[in-house]
């Protein structure tokens, strides 16, 4: 499990980057770089980073199922995850 702090970070950069979306869409269709500079760096979508729903972990995250591994793997276990089965030959 990530620490509390680290996914309400990243919960917070998220918000930074909708509120200045629009704003920073025009600031580079005009080409005003020195505008972009002057917005927060959390403004910036590469700020933020994919994270487990269920765990909060970053590493070895599958974007398709927005989970890591290690829950991707429990979940197929279980059967909750439409689809997917484990594979035997």
């Amino acid at each position: 499990m990530a620490k509390k702090a680290w996914i309400e970070r990243n919960k917070r950069k998220l918000k930074t980057v909708q509120k200045y979306a629009a704003l920073r869409a025009e600031l580079k269709a005009k080409g005003d770089y020195e505008g972009l500079a002057q917005l927060p760096r959390d403004a910036s979508p590469t700020r933020l980073v994919n994270r487990c729903e269920q765990s909060g972990r970053r590493r070895s995250f599958n974007r398709r199922f927005r989970l890591s591994r290690i829950a991707f793997r429990e979940y197929a276990s279980q059967g909750l995850i439409p689809g997917v089965t484990k594979s035997s030959w």
